[in-house]
């Protein structure tokens, strides 16, 4: 087993990458999704249920452990793996979203963030230290950088302001992690929609050194379109050789133009909480399975689909446990959601070693739009 972290490139075809990161607690596999274990569990799953879909690696939250329970005493009881029961990588992000997202209860300068605690109102201190401290606690194999993501659109003075502010807590935050071999810290690319601010955020990143690069500042807002356009030139300014990360997305579309434009790993909260909400991600696009044309449907959400969910339960009895409000609808249709995104992953993985990526594009996309099949 590797000491070290590492990234091998397998195949590429355009460009699309596929390859293995290896940890000392396992290997990831790319492209791959992260499933969001935002307060130490992935919401209405047990963690060897997630690791059955297929997931490599789960993503925590600073933000959220370091409010409750705290990630000294996380640190007190073996660390993260072991307090979640989850013996494979973990990624945390810096918790710098969450505070941005605070707007009126924080306070910014140059040493960090002050903010409010949503939870009791008791006041903290967020800094690249802190964060790096944190994450250290935590145990994670995968630290992300403090930076600071102001929500799009913006002014360009902003986002420059912004971004050269993040590059300083970027500098700041590999200084504090310091060398802890078998973990890896990756550095955050700000810049918004703006070319040049981007090259020079790359630029500024490459120059202090990281294990991986995250696109940052990204589905904020600004839609598909402007995003795939930052994507057409953002990732190719990053080191070739390197993971690169884009945070926080997303849709099965968003994430299959991604790939497309050279993205190897994603997270998205979509998948778990549209699975609370009754919303499944299949071949032909989400259903619904609230609404009335599934009460009396005895067939599988997906007739393609392996998963527990669609392998032992039927639409008419989905609908039943939704409507009835009983805890087994949410647990049954995020399985099935964290299945079909790490089915569309490996998808995406394999047609990328075969070269041919194109014709698995397009199948998608032309399933999609043949929409969800007709009742009986």
């Amino acid at each position: 087993m590797t000491q070290r972290f590492q990234f091998d490139i397998h195949a590429t075809d355009g460009k699309a990458r596929t390859g293995i990161i290896s940890t000392p607690r396992g290997d990831i596999r790319t492209p791959a999704f992260m499933p969001v274990g935002t307060a130490a569990t992935v919401k209405a799953m047990m963690p060897e249920s997630v690791r059955a879909t297929g997931a490599d690696i789960l993503l925590g939250n600073t933000y959220h452990l370091m409010l409750r329970p705290t990630a000294e005493r996380i640190a007190k009881l073996g660390g993260l793996h072991k307090f979640m029961n989850w013996d494979r990588p973990i990624l945390t992000d810096s918790g710098g979203f969450q505070v941005m997202s605070l707007a009126e209860l924080r306070k910014l300068t140059e040493e960090g963030v002050t903010f409010k605690s949503h939870i009791d109102g008791s006041k903290h201190m967020l800094s690249p230290e802190r964060s790096m401290e944190i994450q250290k606690l935590l145990g994670s194999d995968i630290v992300m950088c403090f930076d600071e993501c102001p929500a799009l659109p913006a002014d360009r003075a902003r986002i420059n302001e912004s971004m050269q502010l993040s590059m300083r807590w970027a500098a700041r935050s590999r200084e504090a992690f310091g060398d802890r071999p078998g973990h890896a810290l990756f550095g955050i690319q700000q810049g918004g929609l703006e070319q040049d601010m981007r090259a020079e955020s790359a630029a500024a990143l490459t120059k202090i050194g990281f294990d991986g690069y995250a696109v940052g500042g990204l589905a904020v807002g600004e839609g598909q379109e402007a995003m795939f356009g930052c994507l057409d030139y953002a990732p190719e300014q990053l080191p070739q050789d390197k993971p690169r990360y884009l945070m926080g997305v997303g849709k099965p579309d968003d994430i299959v133009g991604a790939v497309e434009r050279g993205i190897d790993m994603f997270d998205c909260v979509l998948p778990s909480r549209s699975g609370r909400t009754g919303q499944a991600f299949t071949r032909r696009g989400v259903v619904n399975v609230k609404n009335a044309r599934h009460m009396d449907d005895p067939r599988p959400l997906d007739e393609d689909c392996t998963c527990p969910c669609c392998s032992q339960y039927s639409r008419a009895y989905l609908s039943h446990v939704f409507r009835a409000q009983e805890m087994i609808s949410s647990m049954l249709v995020t399985w099935h959601n964290l299945h079909y995104y790490q089915e569309l992953m490996a998808g995406l993985r394999a047609a990328i070693a075969a070269g041919d990526l194109a014709g698995f594009v397009k199948t998608f996309h032309e399933a999609r739009a043949l929409g969800d099949i007709e009742p009986l």
